[in-house]
């Protein structure tokens, strides 16, 4: 199984070796401004950026196929990776709103409710 906070090599929506790309799926950064911040440092780091590129290209793996279910979820680990805290801090208040539903729920199936008795009675 494959780690969905991982940077991987995005190949198929590269335009190169797929860095840029894989940086964009990473991030959630736009990938043309990815893109055109390389260039600029490119030319002024006089390459030096480029090594960089290659050593990245060569170190990552590549994107598996089949990582995200579909934009959504793409979405919702680029936000995990950008704040953990903040992800697991949505999922508990998730998860504590619809235990204090099921709570409302069960009182009221288990309430002393005489009109839902008779509804339930009258299907009987």
């Amino acid at each position: 199984m494959s780690s969905r906070t991982k940077f991987y090599l995005d190949k198929a929506n590269g335009k190169f070796l797929g860095v840029c790309s894989g940086l964009a799926d990473y991030t959630g950064i736009d990938v043309i401004w990815l893109r055109l911040g390389m260039v600029i440092l490119a030319l002024s780091t006089s390459g030096t950026v480029i090594v960089g590129y290659f050593l990245v290209a060569w170190l990552a793996s590549n994107k598996p196929a089949g990582l995200y279910e579909g934009p959504e979820e793409a979405k919702f680990w680029q936000g995990v990776r950008a704040n953990p805290t903040r992800s697991t801090a949505e999922v508990r208040s998730k998860f504590r709103d619809i235990d204090r539903r099921l709570a409302d729920i069960e009182m009221y199936y288990t309430s002393r409710n005489t009109r839902l008795a008779d509804e339930i009675d009258s299907l009987r």
